[in-house]
């Protein structure tokens, strides 16, 4: 059985405010106080949620928590922010109203981790799927990214938020997300050049410095050391719980997530890099020769390893850093910047530079997250903006976000009575007017179009001449000196009332939640937000990709001499576009308070708090809630809850849910005037009726948990002496079985032991009988067996004897054969000795005839080689006799020159013997004999392998040269940098696959192309929406790429060469390539071509040597990388391969994973 706990049950205070009795600032504050510290970090006031900041790790956020107010009624459990958020997601999903939750809160009271729980909450209760999740955790990664570029470590928070965010999440009709949207407001960019004692700058300076490898620092020209660079506060650079490196690597992966490319990665990098750069430059002063000062940069390192990461010339921007153009209509001047300008024009450089990457990256979130389809969608939005603030120094930021703020509690006040009125109507329940402040004087005195601050601020800036902030706060003195909400020294002096606390520079505002002073001093300057026009052309120059989208009004051709506008303004103009869209949505409040200034845990400050509970309106909040009826609930929970009240409705009620109600109502001593019936809920009036109910059904449960109590001990009493009795019964059962069982066993042993003697007696019988019979048996086999041996003794005897006879006749007849074997053998023997004897004679003949013949010739060749001998010692003689006055001389190098010849000549007769064959391809050489002579042995080897290629090409006709150009072309684009080459070399290129002028089904399709088809063959073309494959013919001829329907012929497109910018393919073995075309040509107006085909080498090889060959077209590049960008029609999509394993086989499959990738994964080979 399901336990349902009520937000009544077991309450630690009061869980809802608007039952707080009785209602006071003390009371209110109390109830927090003794909340908090049991825990209870969430109390109610009707549908407005109060969250304190715990500053630890609660269990309450736990998936048992969520599943536990999923789908349940918002005050059917203890107060929860899980709560407010199912009561959202529920109205949106199940009644199609648009809904929006507002957190609000000042810094630290956390706002943030407020908003984390929303949506985490709805991304675990909607639905599961692979797009659903994917969408989700985009969504979800968002966060970390934002965090990193948009918060910083404040006095009174260490992940503060630094601007405004509002998030509009898009569901369809079965309340799966679907994407979103992203506002951001005001980000605090002046942190960016400097920072309060004891804060730091934004989080992703200090992430990059911590966490960016080596190789990263080292290509953005950066160094881990915080203390180089001027922008980062030192003091506080390091903060206790905070892991800058680990949350790089969870911004990078979050980026990743969310769709950022990784070159998109790298350019935000080196832009924050940048910004880094560009505080450490710094500037002296000189004098020129007029008098006139001017700056000079002191150290132009920094400055060139900035211009390096933007890509722009040095001399630009230091000219920009050090004069100011002035454009009028007719006539330009230029003027010298001094030092203070120059610091000037550096920091709104730097501020403007972060603040326009900020929005970018709000942009490109909103590209990779919003919804694909077109339909019509549900909308949850999540606004996280600060609260109102009053610090010892407000200016400008302060005096912004303040009107916000004022705005957001005009809202809250009218939804807030709109919301009761609605209910009450709804209920048919008589409405009353409630009485409450209306800050709509406030907010005009802030906005008016006319005579309000914002309005005037504006006037004074757009003014020519001096304008000051002294200038600015007359003029406030003059118009709103007599308006209620606004003070200062001047207008208090004009009514005769002194006020010391209030200085001359400043004026006073009185909000809804206190007097805020603010100081004029800056607010001229702010609100410009001026950037010198030379610095924003100098920007545009630069060949860095995202530079250029970031100040577009650096453009020289679309020079605009209008003033921008002023921060002012546009912040008016975008709190008037939120306020209109919260006003079409139905509101859900968060208000977080934050309990102390010191982040610690268990530590209320009682001050601090009621503060907060001062401007955030809360008292008025229930007082607005409790002019009508501060209690309501539905007639079947209300009649669930107290039917134990009356006996009528104990312990059920069969009829209708508001009849019980009615019975029960009027049988307790309740005024009628304390109560009213509604169509669908009793509406009580005073939170006194409902704590009597509670307290008389406290008294009830007391007395049924008695009753309850009676009546399990006589049960258990009964149930134990049943046992008792039913236990007796089976032991004694279980006894006389036990004895019987022994009794038994007795007579059955007896039994037994009579049987085994009878039987004993009976064997012992019958074995005596056996026995006799045995040896009676026994002795008659004896006798036969003695008288048939007897029998065959005789016999054998009688055998023997005849067999001595035959032996004697044959020992006899063997003697005889064997003296006449002998004598025969004798006779052979003396034959065969006289036949030996004469070829012993004529052996020895011949051999003595040999020997004497061999004599000869070795004295026939002795005197030969005398003669040879003598011949070649008389040649000796003449030679030295005839060169005997040269032999001393030059007898070294003749010796030395003969040697050479001789070792020369040698060598080459033996190359000639082993030389290797004509083949190209025999790589066999023989080895080298003589170590002098490598130079030259290699220089042979060389040209005769020339040699035999030479004869081998001219054995080539015309058409197989041209195929080994083509093989030898592919060889040179494709070898080791494309894995499917290697399978391509043994392949023949025939080029027209299709016979395209021989088969009659293309003849329509060979009508349409002029040229000579150089190759034909069908491809697949890469659909953009799904990356899946459609069938075409790929035509290539001298002068286009023609692609046509596989079926029907029909011509779909068909590009000039000229107008090809490159092809790109991937290193792997899949066969996708990509025709990229020339920007503005007329072929490139649906996009780039990413086909896929298992001839690939073949056809880039043939499209290669075409584009070179033709006459009007340049060289077309081949790229090979496995990750390239598309042009598709407005869209620039990322093809990325990747290694995978198989699927359907071990084809590669193409997959579109959202709007800017395409995923290409390539089985991977073994």
């Amino acid at each position: 059985m399901e336990v349902k706990t009520s937000l009544l049950d077991n309450m630690i205070g009061v869980g809802d405010m608007v039952l707080l009795e009785p209602l006071s600032e003390d009371s209110f504050i109390e109830n927090l106080r003794k909340r908090f510290d049991h825990n209870e970090i969430y109390t109610y006031i009707g549908s407005v949620v109060i969250s304190m900041n715990p500053y630890r790790s609660l269990p309450i956020f736990t998936p048992e928590k969520v599943e536990e107010y999923r789908n349940r009624n918002f005050y059917e459990l203890s107060p929860h922010i899980y709560a407010l958020a199912d009561e959202a997601y529920r109205s949106l999903r199940d009644q199609d109203k648009d809904q929006c939750i507002l957190i609000t809160g000042e810094s630290g009271a956390g706002k943030t981790e407020a908003s984390k729980l929303v949506m985490s909450y709805v991304a675990a209760v909607c639905g599961k799927g692979q797009e659903v999740n994917k969408v989700k955790e985009q969504l979800l990664q968002s966060n970390p990214v934002l965090e990193a570029f948009g918060n910083a470590k404040t006095v009174r928070n260490d992940n503060s938020s630094r601007f405004g965010k509002y998030m509009d999440i898009e569901f369809d009709f079965k309340g799966d997300p679907l994407g979103g949207v992203i506002s951001n407001y005001l980000l605090e960019k002046s942190r960016v050049v400097k920072q309060p004692r004891g804060e730091r700058n934004f989080h992703v300076f200090y992430q990059l410095l911590s966490g960016a490898s080596d190789d990263t620092l080292k290509k953005l020209k950066l160094d881990r050391d915080f203390s180089k660079y001027n922008y980062l506060s030192l003091d506080s650079a390091v903060v206790n719980g905070l892991d800058d490196a680990a949350n790089f690597r969870t911004v990078r992966n979050a980026m990743q997530i969310v769709g950022f490319m990784e070159d998109e990665v790298q350019s935000v990098l080196e832009l924050v890099a940048a910004v880094l750069k560009l505080g450490d430059i710094e500037f002296k002063p000189e004098s020129r020769c007029n008098g006139t000062d001017e700056s000079r940069i002191k150290d132009k390192n920094d400055l060139k390893e900035m211009c390096e990461l933007l890509g722009i010339e040095q001399s630009v921007l230091e000219r920009a850093f050090s004069y100011r153009t002035v454009e009028a209509r007719l006539e330009k001047v230029s003027t010298t910047l001094n030092v203070a300008q120059a610091y000037y024009a550096r920091d709104a450089l730097a501020k403007n530079l972060y603040s326009r990457l900020f929005s970018w990256l709000v942009t490109r979130i909103n590209e990779s997250i919003k919804a694909q389809t077109k339909a019509r969608h549900k909308v949850m939005g999540v606004l996280d903006i600060y609260g109102f603030e009053i610090f010892e120094d407000n200016s400008f930021e302060q005096f912004i976000i303040n009107y916000c703020n004022e705005k957001l509690q005009q809202i809250f006040i009218e939804l807030t009575l709109r919301e009761e009125q609605e209910e009450y109507v709804r209920e048919g329940i008589e409405w009353t007017n409630i009485e409450y402040f209306n800050n709509a004087i406030i907010c005009d005195l802030i906005e008016n179009h006319q005579n309000g601050i914002l309005a005037m601020l504006d006037e004074e800036c757009l003014r020519p001449g001096t304008v000051t902030d002294e200038t600015f706060l007359d003029k406030l003195n003059t118009i709103c000196a007599e308006h209620q909400h606004f003070e200062s020294r001047l207008s208090k002096n004009s009514k005769f009332l002194t006020d010391h606390s209030l200085p001359h520079n400043c004026f006073r505002i009185q909000h809804y939640a206190g007097k805020v002073l603010y100081r004029a001093e800056g607010f001229v300057d702010k609100n410009n937000d001026l950037l010198y026009r030379d610095l924003s052309q100098a920007m545009y120059k630069a060949n860095h990709s995202l530079i250029k989208q970031l100040f577009p009004e650096g453009n020289p051709s679309k020079v605009n001499l209008k003033r921008p506008p002023t921060a002012g303004f546009q912040f008016r103009a975008s709190v008037g576009t939120l306020m209109k869209n919260l006003q079409t949505k139905n509101p859900n409040y968060i208000r977080c308070i934050k309990p102390n200034d010191k982040k610690a845990s268990h530590i209320f400050t009682d001050s601090l708090v009621c503060h907060q509970v001062r401007y955030l309106g809360l008292m008025e909040n229930v007082r607005v809630r409790r002019a009508g009826y501060a209690f309501r609930q539905a007639y079947e929970p209300c009649l669930e809850r107290y039917k134990m009240l009356c006996k009528r409705t104990w312990p059920h009620w069969r009829g209708p849910a508001r009849e019980g109600v009615e019975v029960l109502m009027a049988d307790l001593p309740v005024p009628a005037e304390e109560f009213s019936y509604g169509r669908s809920k009793i509406f009580i009036r005073n939170p006194r009726t409902l704590f009597f109910l509670e307290e008389r059904r406290r008294q009830c449960l007391q007395d049924l948990a008695t009753l309850i109590q009676k009546i399990y001990r006589g049960w258990k009493c009964r149930s134990h002496f049943q046992l008792l009795k039913k236990s007796q019964i089976v032991v004694a059962a279980w006894y006389r079985r036990y004895a019987q069982e022994k009794k038994y066993q007795k007579i059955k042993s007896a039994t037994t032991v009579v049987q085994s003697y009878t039987r004993g007696w009976q064997a012992r019988k019958l074995l005596r009988e056996l026995k006799y019979q045995k040896r009676c048996e026994e002795a008659v086999t004896t006798i036969s067996a003695f008288w048939h041996g007897t029998q065959a003794r005789m016999e054998l005897r009688r055998l023997k004897q005849e067999v001595r006879n035959k032996h004697a006749v044959t020992v006899i007849w063997a003697y005889w054969q064997g003296t006449k074997a002998r004598r025969e053998l004798r006779q052979l023997k003396e034959e065969a000795r006289n036949r030996h004897a004469v070829s012993v004679i004529w052996a020895g003949w011949q051999g003595t005839k040999a020997r004497r013949e061999l004599r000869t010739l070795k004295e026939e060749a002795r005197r030969k080689h005398a003669v040879a001998v003598i011949w070649a010692y008389w040649q000796g003689l003449k030679v030295r006799r005839e060169y005997r006055k040269f032999f001393r001389a030059n007898a070294g190098k003749k010796i030395y020159d003969f040697t050479i010849q001789r070792i020369m000549q040698k060598y080459f007769l033996g190359l000639k013997s082993t030389m290797p064959s004509v083949s190209p391809i025999d790589k066999s050489w023989p080895a080298n004999p003589y170590r002098f002579l490598d130079g030259v042995h290699t220089e042979l080897r060389r040209i005769f392998h020339l040699w035999r290629c030479k004869k081998y090409r001219s054995q080539f006709t015309e058409e197989k040269k041209a195929v080994y150009e083509e093989k030898l072309e592919a060889s040179q684009l494709f070898k080791d940098k494309k894995a499917l080459y290697p399978s391509s070399v043994s392949q023949p290129f025939k080029g027209d696959y299709l016979e395209i002028s021989k088969n009659p089904k293309y003849q329509k399709l060979n009508s349409a192309v002029d040229e000579k088809v150089l190759l034909a063959d069908v491809v697949n073309k890469i659909n953009r929406a799904n990356g899946k494959g459609t069938a075409r013919i790929f035509l290539l001829t001298k002068k286009s790429v023609v692609l046509a329907d596989q079926k029907t012929g029909q011509v779909k497109a068909s590009v000039p060469l000229p107008d090809l910018a490159s092809v790109s393919v991937s290193t792997q073995s899949d066969g996708f390539f990509a025709l990229r075309l020339k920007e503005g040509s007329a072929s490139a107006v649906k996009g780039d071509f990413l086909l896929s085909s298992e001839r690939l080498i073949e056809i880039i090889t043939k499209l290669h040597r075409t584009g070179a060959t033709a006459a009007d077209s340049e060289q077309l590049n081949v790229d090979i990388s496995d990750e390239f960008l598309l042009q598709f029609k407005h869209d620039k999509v990322c093809v990325k391969f990747i290694q995978g394993a198989p699927k359907n086989g071990n084809s590669v499959s193409c997959k579109r994973k959202n709007n800017r990738l395409l995923e290409v994964s390539v089985p991977t080979t073994a």
